[in-house]
């Protein structure tokens, strides 16, 4: 049986179109009660990565929220809401404001929607997820359609390790500091939550040097929509012109039979593929693939091309973010700005994805700059 993905057109996020759009993507999928039960407890987790607004492209949008929201009240389900934001700079303390800058809080006042925070965790297998998941009967996922500079894409999967509580997101960097580990940490996750539904928000999402201010915002005017997060990133990828399994943690989670990530076993209902794929997405700098370089040349010389962070002080505002993010103790603090510590970089670019005024870029190695990438 193939794995079904929706894809539908929303230009902005005017609330009675992106409710349309939300419930014709789930609609095309059976409807919501096709995945929920009427009457269950659900949590639904957006992606608020930090205390942003919703123009900047880096949390989901409110309006979506909504929209999943209202389509979950016409089965009587029972809601609470809620994520942990990155753990860098006050942000962790801070979850409130969080909610507030980035429209949850009004979002679920005006709903009559429980707001939640993740203060208290569960120990499963490697890590610890949020309590409140034991008290619901499934979980919604709605996800933000973001490239990411450590993972390639931010997605349908990578949206689950914000049910990871506090400070042990830092711990999992450093202990699974290469991608491919990483990977196995976000394919465990899905193994252990499956959410029951997911919906991205894609009407204005990030490019480049995504998750966070150092991204483009790149506006993409669509809802995707699936119950299989594999399938919902192989299509993802497909958009933004890469193959599926270059994002590792699909391929984790595909070669574990977590989902679907062959395009080919996957049904697309709503727009053709085709005709949404984006040929001028761009990729963040770190990553080899956007370069058009042959994969047998980049297997030879891939452990000599290295990307670095490094600081770009006239934005910096010294709020030390990025020192506190780090979970190698790589960043310090000097009388003209941060400093790194490459010989113990682990290349993870936390720093990146913590700075709040996009003062961390992307430094190459000598082999790098030598051949042009």
């Amino acid at each position: 049986m193939k794995a079904q993905v929706s894809i539908v057109k929303c230009s902005d996020y005017d609330p009675a179109l992106v409710y349309e759009s939300v419930k014709r993507s789930v609609g095309l999928l059976g409807g919501i009660d096709n995945f929920i039960k009427p009457g269950a407890k659900v949590l639904v987790k957006p992606n608020l990565l930090m205390a942003k607004a919703p123009e900047f492209g880096i949390v989901t949008h409110p309006e979506v929220a909504r929209a999943v929201i209202r389509l979950l009240k016409e089965i009587n389900c029972k809601i609470i809401l809620g994520d942990s934001p990155s753990v860098w700079g006050n942000q962790i303390e801070d979850v409130k404001e969080v909610y507030r800058v980035s429209g949850m809080s009004k979002v679920c006042e005006e709903e009559g929607v429980e707001l939640v925070e993740f203060d208290k965790r569960r120990m499963r297998k490697k890590f610890p997820l949020a309590a409140c998941l034991d008290k619901c009967d499934c979980l919604v996922s709605i996800a933000k359609f973001k490239t990411h500079e450590f993972t390639l894409l931010t997605g349908a999967i990578k949206n689950l390790f914000g049910l990871v509580c506090g400070t042990y997101k830092t711990e999992l960097h450093k202990n699974y500091c290469d991608i491919r580990d990483f990977s196995k940490i976000l394919a465990d996750i899905l193994e252990e939550v499956k959410p029951a539904l997911t919906i991205v928000d894609g009407i204005i999402g990030l490019e480049g040097d995504g998750p966070a201010t150092s991204g483009k915002v790149k506006g993409l005017g669509l809802i995707l929509a699936g119950r299989d997060c594999v399938a919902i990133d192989t299509v993802m990828a497909k958009i933004i012109g890469i193959e599926p399994f270059d994002v590792l943690s699909t391929k984790e989670a595909a070669l574990r039979k977590l989902g679907i990530g062959e395009i080919n076993s996957i049904e697309i209902l709503g727009e053709r593929l085709n005709d949404v794929i984006d040929k001028t997405f761009l990729l963040p700098s770190s990553s080899l693939i956007r370069k058009k370089i042959p994969k047998p040349i980049i297997a030879l010389v891939k452990k000599f091309i290295r990307y670095y962070p490094y600081p770009v002080r006239d934005k910096c505002i010294r709020c030390a973010a990025c020192i506190k993010i780090c979970p190698n103790k790589c960043v310090s603090m000097s009388k003209e700005g941060i400093v790194f510590d490459y010989e113990k970089c682990i290349a993870c670019f936390c720093c990146q994805e913590a700075c709040p005024e996009a003062a961390i870029k992307v430094k190459k190695s000598l082999l790098a700059k030598l051949i042009g990438l």
